[in-house]
């Protein structure tokens, strides 16, 4: 598909015959489209960087809580842009076009909101999500902004690009690695940093729990999809591996979390409350055990069990934010 065809199918309106819509269903189709409860894998790192913040006893006054509200509405609006460009360009690309796929909610498909409207719902989120990044970044010493306005930029073209053209990198087995960057590492240190007015290289290394979460989070959400995704040319770091080894690198993964949390601990970076993170193994447990069963067989049934990822992640960043703070 020419990049010509791509941006005419994406500025495509209603179809024909498309039903009428109520504000009710309006708003019940947008809300979909935002996907609003997965807000929370955008806030805890934002509240990861707040904790260690408080662990380098800066004082929590009214300037610090305005800059960590702005935050927390930058962050969610950075993760609503990924939501609407993905249910926008795997439909205008065909992944989610497939009758056995899981993937989007179906407002376009079932005539709800337009390309058009999706196309520039992202440009207004862009221009929403760089007025209040730029604004953070100018609350920070001179020497500070050139680097972060930098990282805020990088950040906002990776929650388009992630599966719009010419990049696409969900597309090229990168989603984990660039999902890890952007909500682990950026968004933990410039959290910490524009909170605190000043960088402290030690939130790098609080920030890798998150990045490993955030990214196993993306990380299970492709292995439903492993076939259909490959089907549609999308290649996932799941689909790549293969299932036996797709089912491996998952065992591996929360376990190798846990253990750079209690690392925080070892090394000074967090208190014992971390270890709270563990009380989400038995999930873990039980999500490998249900993929194992699945064996060669249809693996679209998993999807049902994303539950028991999301909750390892609530409970371990909780477990996490618990343990940077406490003094």
């Amino acid at each position: 598909m020419t990049a010509g065809e791509i941006l005419k199918k994406a500025m495509a309106g209603r179809p024909e015959g498309a039903p009428e819509r109520s504000w009710k269903d309006l708003a019940k189709a947008w809300w979909r489209c935002a996907r609003p409860p997965f807000f929370i894998t955008a806030a805890i790192p934002v509240l990861v960087g707040l904790a260690f913040v408080m662990r380098c006893h800066i004082p929590l006054d009214g300037s610090l809580v305005a800059r960590l509200v702005f935050l927390l509405l930058g962050c969610g609006l950075g993760l609503t842009i990924a939501n609407v460009a993905n249910e926008l360009f795997d439909y205008v690309l065909g992944v989610d076009s497939q009758e056995d796929s899981i993937g989007g909610t179906g407002v376009i498909q079932s005539g709800l909101i337009s390309c058009r409207e999706l196309f520039i719902a992202v440009l207004l989120l862009v221009v929403a999500t760089l007025a209040v990044g730029i604004g953070l970044v100018y609350t920070l010493p001179a020497g500070l902004r050139p680097v972060l306005l930098v990282l805020t930029l990088f950040a906002v073209a990776s929650a388009v690009f992630y599966v719009a053209p010419p990049i696409r990198y969900g597309h090229r087995g990168l989603g984990e690695v660039m999902v890890g960057i952007n909500m682990g590492f950026i968004i933990v240190s410039a959290s910490a940093t524009i909170l605190a007015q000043s960088f402290d290289i030690r939130s790098l290394g609080v920030a890798l729990p998150v990045v490993l979460m955030v990214a196993g989070i993306l990380y299970y959400q492709s292995l439903p999809e492993i076939e259909t995704d490959a089907r549609a040319g999308k290649k996932t770091l799941a689909n790549i591996l293969g299932k036996d080894h797709a089912l491996l690198v998952f065992r591996l993964w929360w376990p190798a979390t846990w253990c750079s949390m209690i690392n925080l601990f070892l090394c000074g970076l967090a208190g014992w409350p971390v270890f709270f993170c563990l009380v989400s193994a038995p999930l873990w447990w039980k999500a490998q055990y249900l993929i194992a069963e699945r064996g060669d067989g249809d693996w679209l049934p998993l999807d049902k069990y994303g539950y028991l990822v999301r909750l390892c992640y609530l409970i371990s960043g909780g477990a996490l934010i618990w343990g940077v703070a406490w003094l």
